[in-house]
């Protein structure tokens, strides 16, 4: 059957799945699931710090809604079993690192749902004027500490494979001793959840890199340049990546553009000073968040008043690209870029986290 194509400016469908990777990754051995397994939420990546933002831009309005969103968020145990002696301590006073794990219910390609697709290490600088957004390809091969339960880890694996055998608190083990940064606190989101963001929103302008089509269904065309998505396009954009020479990079950098776009629009749009706009966005997010249980939304967003899409800067974690290592296709670490990276990170060096994410 010959397929349809649709200008990204004008379909709107249900919608289909999530951000694809490099590779799939199936070879991550089956193993049961982790207790106490949580079901992810449905919520744009990184919505968080959009209400951060924008109680931050609004703390009377904003405030108030954050207060009443906050005592509804689900809570998880992100850091239980974890052995404080092995954790990495923190080198500057007022700096916090939040580890966002993102997957995605509805991806086209997904074979396995004890995954986590997308790992972001936020870095929030003590004087809070600024956040850099690390992401760690899924299918980097790291050390992976031993499961709680003993069955699984205590070998090398792609680092997403901790989430399958440990769940969070394994998650958190393994991006610690793969940085050496302490992780302050977790958010957990699902990719599905960009449709319903965007369309409050009223969409995003997004620049693609190139045109190309979408290899899922209804076979969208993205054009070259800067174009209006609503929720169901940006979210098909945000999964491509087989059309891109660099495959699961690409799909990172489509994440990044859509995180950043969703954030501008948060913050210029008049959101606080539109009842029925905010009362959307916040319907599409407030109960949808799942957090630790020591992360408070209100205080955050006292702080981080001043952050925009303008001042986030969005890298990734260094790396020498992709290899293979016995049958499994994975993305390999650059350990001495890496080392001197978070070094920066670890202590709250702005400009050299920034300079270094650049090289």
């Amino acid at each position: 059957m010959p397929r349809r194509e649709h200008t990204a400016e004008h379909w709107t469908e249900p919608s289909y799945g999530a951000a694809g990777g490099p590779q799939p990754t199936e070879d991550i051995p089956p193993a049961a699931a982790p207790p106490r397994r949580r079901r992810w939420r449905r919520i744009a990546l990184f919505s968080l710090l959009i209400l951060l933002v924008l109680g931050g831009s609004g703390m009377v309005a904003g405030g108030l809604y954050l207060r009443s969103v906050e005592s509804g968020i689900e809570r998880v145990d992100a850091f239980d079993g974890v052995p404080e002696e092995s954790r990495p301590q923190a080198a500057v006073d007022g700096a916090m690192n939040i580890m966002i794990l993102g997957s995605d219910s509805r991806d086209p390609e997904k074979t396995s749902g004890s995954r986590t697709d997308t790992i972001i290490l936020a870095h929030l600088p003590k004087d809070r004027k600024s956040a850099q957004l690390i992401s760690i390809p899924r299918d980097t091969w790291v050390s992976v500490p031993k499961s709680a339960d003993g069955n699984n880890g205590g070998r090398d694996a792609k680092v997403n494979a901790a989430y399958a055998w440990g769940g969070v608190p394994l998650m958190v083990q393994t991006v610690e001793k793969f940085t050496g940064v302490r992780v302050d606190h977790v958010t957990l989101i699902d990719f599905a959840g960009f449709k319903e963001i965007i369309d409050a929103l009223g969409g995003v302008d997004i620049d693609s890199e190139k045109s190309f089509t979408s290899i899922h269904e209804p076979f969208r065309t993205f054009k070259k340049g800067v174009q209006r998505m609503d929720g169901e396009a940006a979210l098909d954009y945000s999964r491509q990546r087989k059309q891109f020479a660099d495959g699961d990079f690409a799909r990172i950098r489509h994440q990044q553009q859509v995180i950043r776009a969703i954030i501008d629009k948060a913050s210029s749009g008049g959101i606080l000073t539109n009842p029925g706009k905010l009362n959307s966005f916040l319907k599409a997010t407030s109960n949808s968040v799942s957090v630790d249980k020591e992360l408070s939304l209100f205080d955050m967003a006292t702080q981080m008043r001043g952050v925009r899409g303008g001042n986030m800067t969005f890298v990734t974690s260094p790396t020498k690209g992709t290899g293979r290592i016995g049958s499994e296709s994975v993305v390999l670490a650059d350990n001495a870029r890496a080392k001197t990276f978070y070094d920066a990170v670890r202590r709250d060096s702005v400009g050299e986290i920034v300079s270094l994410g650049k090289k």
